[in-house]
């Protein structure tokens, strides 16, 4: 039978417990495949002298492979959506972290729902990202987000003052500990603890949540995706904020400098088992009430 995927990318989490078993039986259930086989240069490292295989730079692994394999948690996705995006790789995620929104697919299921996967037998989804673009033209690996961008004061607990802009119109000004800017991806991640909203996969759409506001009348807000928004950071600021995307490390700010914010021309390409239901997961990871069986 011919296979719908022959070069298999393989992108794993560092030290976490079982990650390392996990991706050699990947690597033996793909060898037996005969299929050819990269590792994410990291991923090698990890493996140490038990793999042969081809060690691959982490910015050319999405170049070299039909079908990225993530074993560990949704940090691992997002560090891996930011390479499969760009070479319009589809992704799929086998799960060693915690709660794992974005990796559907357990360890002891390898044999049977990547074989299926293998054979064309999936689901494909798309997820947009967003990009950020600094006013001063800096160029930076910060400035694409699967999840979220978050703009926050930093180090110190201290509230920053912020303009907010949608389309070239004032949208409002504010004093918060900073603002998160999700996807539907992301809404379910840092935006959910800050009390914003959950944004179905399909929606296009983008929440803005306020961090900790001054006025308690700031309220998450829903906009459409394809809007353009504008960050203007007051130069009543002492120190420069931070700014964040998916969990990486802080770039700063300026007082009185702009970040522009909006959706991403590519689109990530997401893959799950036919069986993948969204609201099951929801259910299971944030231990919502099941379907009584009862009269």
């Amino acid at each position: 039978m011919t296979l719908k995927f022959n070069k298999i990318g393989i992108m794993a989490k560092q030290n976490a417990i079982g990650v390392a078993d996990t991706v050699l039986a990947l690597i033996e259930f793909l060898r037996a495949k005969k299929l050819n086989i990269f590792l994410e240069e990291a991923t090698a490292k990890l493996l140490s002298a038990e793999s042969e295989l081809p060690a691959i730079p982490y910015e050319e692994l999405g170049a070299k492979c039909d079908l990225l394999i993530v074993v560990g948690g949704d940090g691992c996705m997002l560090s891996a959506a930011h390479i499969a995006v760009l070479n319009n790789v589809p992704i799929v995620g086998i799960n060693r972290g915690r709660l794992g929104f974005l990796t559907d697919i357990k360890p002891d299921e390898i044999d049977t729902k990547i074989d299926a996967i293998l054979q064309g037998e999936f689901k494909e989804e798309k997820r947009f990202l967003l990009t950020a673009c600094f006013e001063d033209k800096r160029q930076s690996n910060h400035n694409l987000a699967l999840n979220d961008f978050v703009l926050t004061s930093g180090a110190t607990a201290q509230m920053i003052e912020f303009e907010i802009y949608i389309d070239e119109k004032f949208m409002c000004s504010m004093r918060s500990d900073g603002l998160v800017i999700a996807t539907p991806t992301g809404s379910t991640a840092y935006a959910l603890s800050g009390g914003g909203p959950i944004l179905t996969p399909v929606l296009n759409a983008i929440v803005l949540v306020p961090m900790f506001p001054h006025t308690l009348s700031s309220r998450p807000v829903v906009l459409d995706a394809d809007s353009k928004i504008k960050l203007r950071i007051s130069e009543k600021n002492l120190t420069p904020p931070q700014f964040s995307c998916d969990g990486n490390p802080y770039v700063k700010i300026n007082p009185g400098d702009c970040v522009c914010v909006e959706k991403m021309s590519n689109y990530l390409r997401l893959i799950h088992p036919v069986d993948y239901d969204y609201f099951e997961t929801l259910r299971s990871k944030l231990y919502w009430g099941k379907k009584s069986t009862s009269g």
